[in-house]
């Protein structure tokens, strides 16, 4: 049995906007998230712990932001290319563990329907995918609310 781990990192800053992207899930907000596709901190995070179980990279080898076609694209095609290649490589995804980092927007009463969101982009159970929120103690620039970032874990299986 083949079993990998994979972390993924990543922040996007606020800047001009009505709502962010998190987790795939659309969020009413003062700001948005400045960045070179929809700036969804969360799935580029979610991403990128894929791609590093697989060894393949991150999402920038994937998807460059060099790349003009990427501009503005929705972060859920760069998921599902992950997710895709997991299976093409013969792996199951069977856990993704999601962690915002954040002093707003408030992620619990959105945590249901990004999870959802997630589990349907991986093509896993709901019960398989984690996303949950904390702080930092108003300490850094998450602290002083100029930014989102996150972290996540993902477990691939080849039996």
């Amino acid at each position: 049995m083949d079993i990998r781990t994979g972390n993924g990192f990543d922040v996007h800053a606020f800047g001009a906007g009505d709502h962010v992207m998190l987790c795939g899930v659309r969020i009413p907000h003062t700001h948005g998230l400045v960045g070179h596709s929809d700036a969804d901190v969360g799935l580029h995070t979610v991403t990128d712990a894929i791609y590093g179980a697989l060894v393949a990279g991150d999402i920038g080898t994937h998807f460059p932001p060099s790349d003009p076609q990427w501009k503005g694209a929705e972060s859920h095609i760069f998921l599902r290319h992950a997710a895709q290649m997991t299976r093409d490589q013969g792996f199951t995804l069977t856990h993704v563990d999601c962690t915002l980092i954040c002093e707003f927007p408030k992620i619990g009463p959105h945590a249901a329907a990004m999870r959802a969101a997630v589990a349907e982009m991986v093509g896993i159970d709901v019960a398989r995918v984690s996303v949950k929120a904390t702080t930092s103690e108003r300490l850094g620039f998450t602290g002083r609310g100029e930014g989102i970032a996150c972290i996540a874990t993902a477990t691939l299986v080849k039996s």
